[in-house]
């Protein structure tokens, strides 16, 4: 049978077949068999009430269809709720049937039953002589036919002629009986009543749930809003100072007996056990005005049964999306420096913790920093546009002007001294020569790891008059041992340098080529 809550009556009923069972399993005198003559008149009084309100409820199931215009699958459904009616009087008539035949076999009549044992012609109408009484050829099917065809309205419906071994009621005793031995073998004719008017009772309370169910599909059932409470929408959480803060303040009520599902923007929105769903998406950007702020919506349902036909409710909602304003941070971030790591840090403060950035450029390769918004930009143009996406949504994009590096300066330096070229410098002290190559100032204040330059290589000559005094000498590296010039110079000679290679080595460690021209006219003292 179906589960569930059940009314009063259904507990009474109930509690009656408990002591049917239990009094069937005693040796019965003439005092128990009034205790069953008792309870069959009980259940027939509240049998009779219950297919009175089978009655009602197909009245209310008719008049619910005429409330609604009479719609197709309303009247299919009364048509069934009809057709559930008439085949439950049909078996409930059947089972009087069953009755009259007993009494009369017993030599009783409705009124007036004075010979409540007569187990032996009980036995002979019901069980039969070779399994062909009542309880054999009819009624079991019949039962049973019965919640086969109910089982399409009460899903959980179960047979009403059960065998020994299939219910779960029967003690291991009697465990080996069918369903008429069980209910009529070794049984007074008064028990035999009360226990085709408990079978009558399963049969209507297996009604009363279908047509239940029935008439909830055409609204005869009522909400019932259980849950309420209070809640306030304000304007906005936030208020700047001196300025009046808005909101409204309301009842809301739901009923714990629905459970509504619920969209946002047409897909299936998670609802809690509360009955809330909870809205949460990201703001895409939109047309901003001058102003920064882009009008959208969002739209949402709530859907949920309401007397027996889905109710769906639509709101939309609208939102501004503000642009968010990028901060930009670096040691210069008006132009960059071409095939330079140029470091940013871009931060969007109105993100907050969501702000999960990614970068992407032109004219430029992007290199992601280790802390969040840390982004370097290598120029390989002269123009670089950098585009900001958090969580895969556009932020914006920036602008920059790409400078050239400039050039270092090279100076050359012996005995740890610059040298003069005006005044000349003692050839004594040209014994150790380096030229070094010394970065613009603000260049190597803004990328000091892009501003490491050498001399790679350079010539050296010895002049004498106007002609070479030693064989020219090319240095590879900013240092030169120049021994044999000192040994060799006179004074008037002059040392001529020049540059010829110059080298950059930039943030990730490459080296490459700079292009320099340089040339030291030194004359010795």
């Amino acid at each position: 049978m179906a589960g569930g809550k059940e009314t009063p009556r259904q507990k009474m009923i109930g509690m009656m077949y408990l002591v049917l069972t239990a009094l069937l399993a005693l040796q019965v005198n003439s005092a128990i068999l009034l205790k069953f003559k008792f309870i069959d008149d009980s259940l027939l009084s509240v049998n009779d009430k219950t297919s009175v309100a089978a009655d009602g409820t197909v009245k209310g199931i008719q008049a619910a269809v005429v409330k609604n215009q009479n719609q197709a699958r309303d009247k299919a459904v009364l048509a069934q709720s009809e057709e559930i009616r008439q085949k439950t009087k049909e078996l409930v008539s059947y089972l009087r049937g069953v009755r009259e035949e007993l009494l009369k076999a017993t030599e009783n009549t409705a009124t007036d039953v004075k010979n409540m044992s007569g187990e032996d012609k009980v036995a002979i109408t019901m069980l039969g002589g070779k399994k062909n009484g009542i309880a054999y050829t009819t009624m079991k099917p019949k039962l049973n036919e019965y919640a086969a065809y109910m089982k399409q309205f009460v899903p959980d419906a179960s047979p009403l002629a059960l065998d020994g071994k299939e219910d779960s009621r029967v003690t291991k005793d009697q465990r080996t009986k069918n369903f008429a031995e069980l209910n009529f073998e070794n049984t007074p004719v008064v028990a035999a009543l009360a226990t085709i008017s408990q079978k009558e009772t399963e049969i209507l309370k297996m009604e009363a749930e279908a047509l239940q169910k029935q008439a909830e599909k055409v609204g005869a059932k009522t909400i019932v809003f259980d849950k309420i409470g209070a809640f306030a929408s304000a304007e906005s959480n936030t208020v700047a100072a001196g300025t009046k803060y808005k909101a409204e303040l309301f009842l809301t009520a739901s009923a714990t007996s629905i459970s509504p599902r619920m969209t946002l923007n047409g897909s299936p929105l998670s609802v809690g056990p509360d009955g809330k769903g909870k809205v949460e998406f990201t703001a895409r950007p939109g047309n901003f005005d001058a102003s920064g702020s882009a009008k959208n919506s969002w739209t949402g349902t709530i859907r949920f049964n309401q007397n027996g036909r889905d109710t769906t409710f639509t709101v939309k909602v609208p939102y501004t999306v503000t642009k968010p304003v990028m901060q930009i941070q670096s040691a210069s971030v008006q132009a960059l420096y071409f095939k330079c790591g140029n470091k940013l840090n871009v931060s969007v403060p109105a993100l907050g913790a969501q702000y999960k950035p990614s970068f992407s450029a032109s004219g430029a390769s992007v290199l992601s920093g280790a802390k969040t918004g840390d982004v370097t930009l290598v120029p390989n143009s002269k123009e670089v546009t950098l585009n900001v996406s958090s969580g895969g949504n556009a932020i914006g994009s920036q602008t920059f002007q790409v400078r050239p590096i400039p050039k270092p300066t090279i100076e050359c330096f012996v005995g740890g001294r610059q040298v003069n070229e005006k005044q000349g410098t003692p050839g004594s002290a040209m014994r150790s020569m380096t030229l070094r190559a010394i970065p613009d100032v603000g260049f190597a204040t803004f990328l000091p790891d892009d501003a490491k330059f050498r001399v790679s290589s350079y010539e050296v000559t010895l002049v004498r008059g106007r002609r070479p005094a030693l064989q020219t000498r090319t240095i590879n590296g900013p240092t030169a041992d120049l021994s044999d010039v000192v040994n060799a110079y006179r004074e008037g000679d002059r040392l001529y340098i020049e540059v010829k290679g110059v080298q950059r080595q930039n943030f990730q460690g490459t080296v490459e080529p700079v292009n320099v021209s340089k040339q030291f006219n030194v004359p010795l003292l």
